[in-house]
């Protein structure tokens, strides 16, 4: 078993060849000291991080991870990394720093022994050991390898880490811990500030949030109006719907580290940044809504009891308090003060009383089980304002455990509800009853002060849940078989009355809803906190970026409380109780809908710990959230999505890029992936022809008006842009194409055209063409159709200095790089080089342009070169240009054999397609498009009407709308001194300068102002020593012409049948 030493020097190949050995042959010992660890793990992370999740990945192979016979214990694969520490540290010689070398020394032999055996049975456990500390004896004797090999400049890459794909990566060595997440340390939670285990950061407060005002003021309403049976199945439906939604909380929140804001940031790390903070905004607003809601209800208990009334005959208690609306908003101003006092002072100061009032809540709820049994059976009389202020008393009765009572509550018995003067409904009852449910994400809120989120999230959420169930069933079934409807319909606080100790509910309720009004109060200000610091909504929300020292986000503390005291001016809780429910329902379908889109998308790094989920668990969370909405309330429904519909423009309009990662992406390429390869070459039908088009680009300062002309030509097919860039990749370090894509992207974007862009790294651009044309495209969308640029002399102009979206006045903002991926608009100019002069020497030979147009040919594709497109009108004089005068001249004719009388051969009918197809795009529908006929009127023969006639019936056939012209040109093909006896010209013979100006005369005469022309491009011949021949020939035609496009096409698309 030989040592293996990994020094500084080690590189990607050695490390990924290291850790491939001991996988696949035998058990080796890897030695690092500590600051060779930290470096390679910092510049080598990427390939370390690779070697990790393919182990893992294969692992969990059906195949590979059961056969045994070639890959023993392949599924039982551990990956152990120790750091050795750093010789050079001062505190080496310590007594601690001995004992714990002489421990690891004998760890060390002690493991050494145990491979070696393990090494030597055919299921040994593949486990590779990196020892924690080093003994100089254990370096004695051994030779260093020399490992050299010059270093690439793409595997100086850092550690991918949870800002990216949610995987945190942190280097421990020896008590020293280095973060590797490149956010700052005000964004990401220290692990100082992280104090909060499973039962006190998560379980208290869910319970806490749960149980809330509903326990003990509103469960005598739910039984009492809906009765015992409809009672039970609101809380089966209501706890349904939040245990389907837990599924997907525990699956999200065990696939990565989870930092602050909670469900928000579930959300947005899964959905994107503008699902995700729109959700996120209303998931805020939902806490504000629900901690006014508490503190409503908290001072109607503190009203019940203290509030002096004086209309009313009784005379229990102490009632002093005045009340009134304008007394209810101030009181409630009171007990949010207290709330916000205690939140600024810090979560965690929360969480630890949070405890003690569980423990009062506990003891209350216990005083009320014991209560049914010790309270003897007694009759009240309860009093309340009637619609015309009048006094109405209601005789009711405590009957104790009684089976007539049960049976009375058991069905439903809607009625008006004394403190909002309406009737009752099951969706207004749920409403109330569900607000019940809306804490299962009080733990989840607190992620940023959590020790292990992705631990306590799930556990401590469940856990809490199912005891909130248990309770809320016992206490319905209870009061069902213990008090008379009109008890529980009449008077909301009815526990305190039938309990051995009335305080003792008294107490219960306001430690319950003070508790759950804090953690509501707590759990929107980590949510507005995590918005602020994405930076999704700019300046309103930057401030609630600000913490304290100790980390607490006191100005999103104030924005959380500023907003709730506006809530308090509803007055009465169940008018605010179904806007909570709506808006707690539609986060918890986005949450829903976050998991089953990562479920969809069959990414490979979605791997959640947690398994008990599904996308039909998923997709059932939706469905039921959106119907219990509309249920519920649905103005408030239709409201809340169009306001989420409203948000998520904004987040749109502003464009905000991140580093999350997008799933619709992801969803895009699973379904794009599915429908490709439904999409079968071999059911190709020329009826549904469309142009796939690669546009060779050499700079694109000089490319902008073909790229967008080209644009208007795909209609609706594919669109690539492809650029050749020389060079051998033998001779260089990495690939140059490969960081030229985000500039080529950022130019597409800002061009604002459908295209894709394909770039290759050759010896030559013929070459590269060629490589292109094959490999561009996927199945059956590949490229049909080349456009290749004109190879002539004229100077070149830079668009970039003409057009103003290149300009740096119009950006408008500074950070604009931040929302284009990194390309800003100085860098997107300065990569991309200034144009060419007509001196400077070209890349590019006539002999090897000519080639690439024969290439194309050869390989079935249509071709296309683009001259003068330098001189079209843009966008902006297009506006000055009524459209209907532009026209689209059409010559289908090969000009360059006079002897050619051919209308309808495939070249033809391909030129009349393509200027079809730019006829029917938007801005150039309004332009007329005109066909030049020419014909020889001094033959004998009258043929040329025939054909006339001929073509104006296969036009009629072809549904093109279109003008025919006729051209006569006798007077151009007398320049043509090829005798009639002789075969028609080849493209290749040579024609006299005199007929190439006559033809160049007659275009000039009847299309010097046409918008664009297309002609016909004869083929080149196979001689390669009449490519220079070739192209004067076609330069010499369109001399001076304006925006030209010559065509020659190889393929049928044009079909008269139905």
């Amino acid at each position: 078993m030989g040592v293996v030493i990994l020094d500084k020097q080690a590189t990607f190949a050695h490390i990924c060849g290291i850790f491939a050995l001991p996988f696949w042959q035998s058990h080796g010992r890897f030695l690092l000291s500590r600051d060779t660890f930290e470096q390679i793990i910092g510049e080598r992370g990427v390939p370390l991080l690779l070697c990790c999740y393919w182990a893992a990945r294969l692992s969990q192979h059906p195949t590979l991870g059961t056969a045994q016979s070639c890959m023993p214990g392949l599924q039982r694969l551990h990956l152990t990394v120790h750091c050795a520490s750093d010789p050079a540290s001062p505190t080496r010689n310590s007594p601690l720093r001995q004992a714990e070398r002489e421990r690891q020394t004998q760890w060390a032999h002690k493991r050494s022994r145990k491979c070696v055996k393990l090494s030597q049975e055919a299921s040994a456990r593949r486990e590779v050991v990196m020892p924690h500390l080093l003994h100089p004896h254990m370096l004695r004797n051994q030779t260093k390898p020399r490992l050299f090999s010059p270093t690439m400049s793409n595997e100086r890459t850092p550690l991918i880490t949870s800002g990216v794909c949610g995987l945190a990566v942190r280097a421990v060595a020896c008590g020293a811990e280095s973060d590797a997440t490149p956010e700052s340390a005000s964004e990401t939670p220290s692990k100082d500030s992280r104090k909060l285990n499973t039962f006190f950061g998560v379980m208290v407060p869910t319970v806490l949030s749960m149980f809330s005002i509903v326990l003990f003021l509103r469960t005598g309403f739910v039984v009492g109006h809906a009765g015992l049976l409809q009672g039970l199945l609101m809380v089966i439906v209501a706890y349904t719907i939040i245990s389907l939604t837990i599924l997907s909380i525990c699956a999200i929140s065990t696939n990565g580290a989870i930092q602050g804001g909670g469900a928000y940031y579930m959300i947005s790390r899964s959905l994107g940044p503008e699902f995700g903070g729109s959700i996120g905004l209303m998931f805020f607003l939902a806490k504000v809504f629900a901690c006014g809601e508490y503190v409503l209800g908290l001072v109607e208990a503190i009203l019940d009891i203290f509030g002096s009334d004086p209309e009313s005959s009784v005379s229990e208690g102490l009632r002093v308090l005045p009340q009134g609306y304008w007394y209810t908003v101030l009181y409630s101003s009171v007990v949010l003060l207290l709330c916000l006092l205690v939140c600024l002072v810090g979560a965690h100061i929360y969480s630890r009383t949070a405890f003690v009032i569980l423990l009062v809540v506990t003891v209350s709820l216990l005083s009320i089980f014991i209560s049914s049994v010790a309270v003897k059976p007694r009759d009240f009389v309860i009093t309340h304002k009637g619609s015309d202020n009048q006094t109405v008393h209601y005789n009711v009765s405590y009957t104790g455990f009684s089976a007539a009572t049960l049976r009375n509550n058991l069905g439903s018995g809607y009625s008006l509800d004394y403190s909002t003067n309406s009737v009752m409904s099951f969706a207004t009852v749920f409403a109330v009853m569900f607000t019940s449910c809306t804490g299962i994400m009080a733990g989840a809120n607190m992620s940023g002060e959590l020790k292990t989120p992705s631990v306590s999230i799930p556990k401590g959420t469940i856990v809490a849940v199912f005891y909130t169930f248990t309770v809320y069933v016992l206490l319905f079934i209870l009061v069902s078989a213990t008090c008379d409807r009109n008890l529980l319909i009449q008077d909301y606080g009815f526990l305190q009355k039938i309990n051995i100790w009335p305080p003792f509910v008294t107490i219960g309720i306001y430690c319950a809803a003070l508790s759950a009004a804090m953690c509501a109060m707590i759990g929107a200000s980590r949510i507005l906190h995590a918005l602020a610091l994405d930076h999704l909504f700019g300046l309103p929300l930057a401030p609630a970026a600000i913490t304290s020292s100790s980390g607490n986000p006191w100005v999103a503390v104030l924005y959380t409380w500023g907003l709730a005291q506006c809530v308090v001016f509803a007055g009465q809780l169940n008018a605010v109780a179904s806007l909570v429910t709506v808006f707690y329902l539609l986060a918890y379908a986005a949450v829903d809908l976050a998991c089953l889109a990562l479920e969809w998308a069959s990414a490979p790094n979605f791997r959640p710990t947690f398994q008990l989920f599904s996308w039909h668990t998923c997709l059932l969370g939706i469905l039921s959230c959106l119907v219990m909405m509309f249920v519920i309330n649905p103005v408030y429904s239709s409201g809340s999505i169009v306001l989420l519909l409203l948000l998520l423009l904004f987040l749109h309009y502003r464009s905000p890029t991140s580093s999350w990662g997008y799933i619709s992406q992801a969803l895009i390429f699973h379904q794009v992936r599915k429908y490709l390869l439904m999409l079968d070459v071999r059911k190709d039908h020329v009826k549904f022809w469309r142009p796939q088009m690669l546009l060779m680009v050499a700079n694109p300062r000089s490319s902008c008006q073909l790229i967008l002309f080209i644009n208007q030509l795909k209609k609706g097919g594919l669109y690539v842009l492809g650029h050749v860039q020389l060079g051998d990749l033998d001779s260089l370090p990495s690939d140059p194409v490969q960081q030229q894509y985000n500039f080529w992207l950022s130019l597409v974007d800002k061009l604002g055209v459908k295209a894709f862009v394909d770039l290759t790294l050759s010896l030559s651009v013929r070459q590269g063409t060629q490589h292109l044309l094959r490999i561009t495209g996927l199945g059956g969308m590949k490229p049909n159709t080349l456009i290749l640029g004109f190879y002539d002399s004229c100077t070149p102009e830079d668009f970039f200095l003409q057009d103003s979206a290149f300009c740096d006045s119009s950006m408008g903002q500074g950070s604009e790089g931040e929302y284009n991926f990194g390309v800003d608009l100085p860098s997107l100019q300065a990569h991309f080089p200034p144009v060419r002069h007509v001196e400077s020497p070209r890349w590019l030979s006539p002999e090897e342009y000519v080639g690439i147009i024969s290439d194309a040919i050869k390989m079935n594709k249509n071709v296309c070169l683009a001259r003068y497109f330098f001189q079209l009108e843009g966008e902006d004089k297009d506006s000055k240009v009524d459209g209907s005068e532009r026209t689209i001249d059409v010559w289908p004719l090969n000009l360059l054999q006079p002897g050619s009388r051919d209308y309808e051969d495939v070249c033809s009918l391909f030129l009349l397609q393509m200027a079809c197809v730019l006829n029917m795009s938007s801005k150039w529908r309004h332009a007329r498009m005109r066909i030049f006929l020419n014909v020889e009127t001094e033959s004998n023969d009258q043929g040329w009407v025939v054909n006339e006639e001929t073509f104006r019936e296969l036009l009629k056939k072809l549904r093109i709308r279109a003008s025919i012209k006729i051209v006569p040109w006798d007077s151009v093909v007398q320049h043509h001194v090829q005798p009639d006896w002789e075969l028609p010209a080849e493209p290749t013979q040579a024609l006299s300068e005199d007929f190439l100006s006559a033809v160049n005369s007659m275009l000039m005469e009847h299309s010097s102002q046409a918008a664009v022309r297309f002609l016909y491009l004869p083929r080149p011949s196979g001689d390669r020593s009449q490519s220079q021949q070739y192209l004067a020939q076609v330069e010499a035609v369109t001399n001076s012409l304006g925006p030209t496009l010559l065509i020659h096409g190889v393929t049928s698309v044009t079909y008269t049948d139905l």
